[in-house]
Parts: C-alpha cells; structure tokens; sequence
C-alpha cells in the first residue's frame, strides 16, 4: 500500500517500481473523464507508464476483476482514492453506496489483493492531514476514505508513504505506556 498526499510522488513512484519489475504489469485506472481537466490528469499519467504495461480501467474495480488479473503480473491500482469516491457518488448505471457497504466491497477487494500470487501495488491519498471539508459530503468522504484506507493497510504486507516525494515506511508498533 502507498499513501501520500496529492502530488506528493505515489504515482512517480509506482512507476519506478513497475519498470523496475521483471515481468508483466497490469496498471488498473479507477478514474474517469468526467471533465477536461480530470481527461487531462488521466492522459499524463498514461504517458508517464511504459507502452509494454497493461491497462485495464475500472472505476468501480472489485475483487471478481482483481482475480481475472493475470495472477504473475504485477497489479499497479492507481487509486483507491478514486474508487471510494466513485462508489460514494454512484452515477447513472451505478447506484451510490452506503459507507456499510462501501467499506465490505474495499474489504473484500484488499482481501482479494493480499490473497494474489503476484505482487499488487495500491494507491491511495492520505487525505485526513489537509484542510477540515466544509461540507458534510467533503466531511463524510473524508472519513471513509480514511477508514478504508486502513482496512486496506490492515490486509498488506508492507505500506508507506510518500511526503513530499520521500517514501517512508509505516511500521506497525503499537503505543504503550512504560
């Protein structure tokens, strides 16, 4: 798992990490151009991967499309952010789930992550350390964004996080008193 805050290098890194990779990768894209600037942001990013990448977009990615992955590659999800809002928001074709069953569906698709034969690599921005929303939308999809990254974190074998472009472990040491 690789958090970091917007523009901080999760994506520069995630693709250091992939050409470094010996064999095939699969990059998953979650998100959509519903505007210009949004279709502008995917279009860089799919410049900045190598031609010889596989790409399999889905906004609403679960773990049913996670086990089609071919099961050697590495998985590059580029972004849990995006999925969470994706599935808060819902669309025409898709209804918009409560956090309940927003979180099961993160739940079951990290559980599908771990469970991989191939190495899978998640991203997601840490969004909590910014600004307090305004709204209650911006409050809630802080919250559960915030949670589902930590389901998320809970099922991977190694996370960090990218500050300002540094990649730093997060370790799992528990407070106590001594």
């Amino acid at each position: 798992m690789l958090l970091g805050g917007a523009r901080s290098g999760k994506s520069d890194q995630a693709v250091r990490l992939g050409t470094a990779w010996p064999g095939p990768v699969v990059f998953v894209a979650t998100a959509e151009g519903r505007d210009d600037d949004m279709a502008t942001r995917i279009e860089r990013h799919r410049l900045e991967r190598p031609d010889s990448w596989a790409t399999f977009e889905s906004p609403r990615f679960n773990q049913f499309e996670a086990t089609s992955i071919e099961p050697a590659a590495l998985m590059i999800v580029d972004c849990l952010t995006l999925l969470v809002s994706n599935l808060l928001l819902g669309d025409d074709d898709w209804p918009a789930l409560d956090e309940a069953a927003l979180l099961a569906q993160v739940d079951s698709l990290a559980a599908a992550l771990a469970a991989r034969p191939g190495p899978t690599l998640l991203i997601s921005n840490e969004v909590g350390m910014g600004v307090h929303p305004p709204t209650e939308l911006g409050r809630s999809y802080r919250d559960i964004l915030g949670r589902a990254n930590r389901i998320a974190v809970d099922q991977s074998e190694t996370a960090a996080i990218i500050v300002a472009g540094r990649l730093m472990a997060l370790d799992d040491h528990e407070a106590v008193w001594r």
